[in-house]
């Protein structure tokens, strides 16, 4: 009787810890800068030129590399989030410049729904966006 007891205790505690560990939070395969990278990449619907979806995206990388280089750091909060704000007053202006009013305000409208998501595991680099 012991031995079933002792058995059938072993048993239910290895199906609970199987159980639980199945339970663990599974992040997707491509990590985060590079999910970020593929949002602002996306540039279909918005009918640009060659060279202004070059020139797009060849800021686009170097802005999300310049925000996980701040958002990395080991600068405090007010001053990631102070360079965080700049970078973003930096990129809006080169959009502006890029792609003029309407266009910036529809590639933004489309970022955004894209970033959605990732904006909590961005924490304070959701700021630059």
């Amino acid at each position: 009787m012991k031995n079933f007891l002792l058995i059938l205790v072993f048993t239910i505690g290895f199906i609970y810890s199987h159980q639980t560990s199945a339970q663990k939070l599974k992040l997707p395969g491509a990590d985060l800068s590079s999910q970020v990278l593929n949002a602002v990449n996306k540039v279909d619907k918005l009918g640009l030129s060659g060279d202004q979806e070059a020139k797009l995206k060849t800021h686009n990388k170097s802005f999300v590399d310049d925000v996980f280089g701040v958002l990395n750091g080991n600068l405090s909060d007010d001053a990631k989030k102070t360079k965080f704000l700049d970078l973003k007053n930096i990129r809006q202006n080169f959009l502006m410049n890029l792609l003029g009013d309407q266009l910036t305000g529809n590639y933004n409208k489309g970022v955004s729904g894209l970033l959605k998501p990732l904006k909590k595991q961005l924490g304070l680099a959701a700021l630059a966006f």
